[in-house]
């Protein structure tokens, strides 16, 4: 099983919102998908309820609980497990970090949110683990040279996943009704972006150490 954390110290990234698309896009490409929530709001817990199906189960979970509940979604068969964290340095964002295969730090295109990153990927770093950036929300196409700037940045400081994903409606309007952006508008830029990001991802977890194998 393969284990991807959403991790950064800036609330408002859009973690939750792409963790939720992300998961969608995974299962429908054929991976047994298990979510993880360990944000004290609980968005995608909420997201679940309102999704109203299984077939992308979502729990709720305590940093202390984190590894004995991999471990048995691990036995189950689950292939990946996405987890979400608070936007913040927190016990829970640690314990993410630890566990994780790939962490992924989502900064939208402005000067806040990458230093924020900055800190993210340093708090990485000391753990030595593996982690790549995600520009998120980034402007319409007329602002290119805000954007390009800011992968500039985020490349210089470690791996930049691709696609860059733009600030869309159909996001918003996917997580509002419990469900990914492939499947409100499948043949949607959105889509096409959660289905690259979920190959880009795929193609670096191949790359890492191999995966964990249930007891």
């Amino acid at each position: 099983m393969r284990i991807i954390s959403f991790v950064t110290q800036k609330g408002g990234s859009g973690k939750s919102t792409l963790a939720s698309s992300l998961a969608v896009a995974a299962k429908e490409a054929g991976e047994r998908v298990f979510v993880l929530d360990l944000d004290p709001q609980a968005s995608l817990v909420n997201w679940a309820k309102t999704r109203g199906s299984d077939d992308v189960p979502v729990n709720a979970v305590t940093p202390g609980r984190l590894q004995a509940t991999l471990a048995a979604l691990e036995k189950n068969g689950f292939t990946l497990a996405i987890l979400d964290t608070a936007g913040a340095e927190s016990p829970a964002a640690i314990a993410a970090m630890k566990e994780a295969d790939l962490n992924i730090i989502p900064s939208r295109p402005n000067i806040f949110d990458l230093w924020a990153s900055e800190l993210t990927r340093a708090t990485l770093r000391k753990m030595r683990a593996d982690y790549v950036f995600v520009l998120n929300q980034c402007p319409p196409a007329q602002q290119t040279a805000r954007v390009e700037e800011g992968a500039a940045a985020l490349e210089a400081m470690g791996g930049l996943i691709t696609p860059l994903v733009q600030s869309r409606v159909d996001y918003q309007e996917a997580a509002r009704q419990g469900r990914g952006v492939t499947e409100i508008h499948p043949g949607g830029a959105a889509a096409a972006e959660m289905k690259a990001m979920w190959s880009s991802i795929k193609r670096r977890l191949a790359k890492s150490k191999p995966a964990r194998k249930a007891a």
